[in-house]
């Protein structure tokens, strides 16, 4: 059984933002997800009853601010927030805009700290809520023509073990998640398992926002059996 109530999944879209709802909102929680292209998420508010909110950009202060306030008012102050927002610049170092990579950093890194401040102010007074924020292997690898991601993805790891240690004394448990593998695309072929799915990961975020406080786990690394290390 979950002890929360709402949730706030930033980055909504098909994948595992999507399997995540499901599984929150069965298990009796209140969702709103945010995305850019709310459209995409029609299909999935009409199977589970989840709430959907346009934000114009998860790196704008007021944008995320007035996503925080909307949300309090439809459903309650979330106390379960999930980040999913990121964004690429991929290319060589030498041929690579710069105004790309900002943007990259921006959505990935900045986001993830509009979104963990905007829960903590929630979530301290309450003494309780999670705050869930998504990696991948660019959190500990740094790939060839992928510097923006990887600069971004470790900037959120960083962000997430420093809240963790902050918050976590305080009952707010924040967990960071790397997924370390390719992800199947919704309606894909099944035959390759050596891809993750959304429903898996999905599962593995909720396994953890049931860890009793006495032993949660602050970094999870996910990757399919075949994923080399």
């Amino acid at each position: 059984m979950l002890n929360f109530k709402t949730a706030l999944v930033i980055g909504a879209g098909p994948g595992i933002s999507a399997s995540l709802t499901r599984l929150l909102t069965a298990a009796g929680v209140n969702v709103a997800m945010a995305a850019r292209n709310v459209d995409k998420l029609g299909d999935l508010v009409k199977e589970t009853g989840a709430r959907a909110f346009p934000i114009v950009d998860a790196a704008d202060p007021f944008s995320v601010e007035q996503l925080f306030d909307e949300v309090d008012e439809a459903i309650g102050a979330p106390d379960i927030v999930v980040y999913n927002a990121s964004a690429r610049a991929h290319g060589p170092l030498a041929e690579l805009n710069p105004a790309d990579v900002h943007r990259a950093l921006d959505i990935t890194a900045f986001g993830g700290f509009l979104a963990v401040h905007h829960a903590a102010r929630r979530m301290v007074d309450q003494g309780h809520g999670a705050i869930l924020l998504t990696g991948a292997s660019a959190s500990i690898k740094g790939f060839p023509q992928s510097a923006a991601f990887a600069m971004g993805k470790f900037a959120l790891r960083g962000l997430a073990q420093s809240a963790a240690r902050e918050l976590g004394p305080k009952g707010i448990h924040v967990a960071h998640f790397i997924i370390d593998g390719g992800v199947r695309k919704v309606g894909a072929s099944d035959q390759n398992d050596g891809l993750l799915t959304p429903d898996a990961i999905a599962q593995t975020y909720l396994d953890v926002l049931k860890q009793p406080r006495d032993a949660w786990s602050q970094e999870v690394d996910l990757r399919p059996w075949a994923e080399k290390f």
